[in-house]
């Protein structure tokens, strides 16, 4: 590696960079995979080593990270989610 390449390289690790993803869901518990995005992401960057940090605006939304497995993702986590918190049910912070 010469001198160029050493430099290039150290200002490539000491980048910060931010991009915007818009995640269209369905609401509901809707689970959708943007692994391919966050890829994309990553790879339009050009930092090749770093740490990549998902944030999501909103107090009813959520990231997680789970192998997209259908019966989790289709069913599972719906599930859970129903019973936790009931759509149905009368929820104080909906009065306010």
């Amino acid at each position: 590696m010469d001198l160029q390449e050493i430099i290039q390289s150290f200002i490539l690790s000491a980048m910060v960079k931010t991009e915007n993803l818009k995640i269209q869901t369905r609401g509901n518990c809707d689970v959708v995979d943007i692994t391919d995005q966050v890829r994309k992401a990553i790879a339009t960057s050009r930092i090749t080593n770093g740490t990549v940090t998902l944030f999501n605006v909103g107090s009813t939304a959520g990231i997680t990270t789970t192998e997209y497995e259908p019966g989790l993702v289709n069913h599972d986590i719906k599930a859970a989610f129903e019973r936790i918190a009931p759509r149905k049910s009368r929820y104080e912070h909906e009065q306010t």
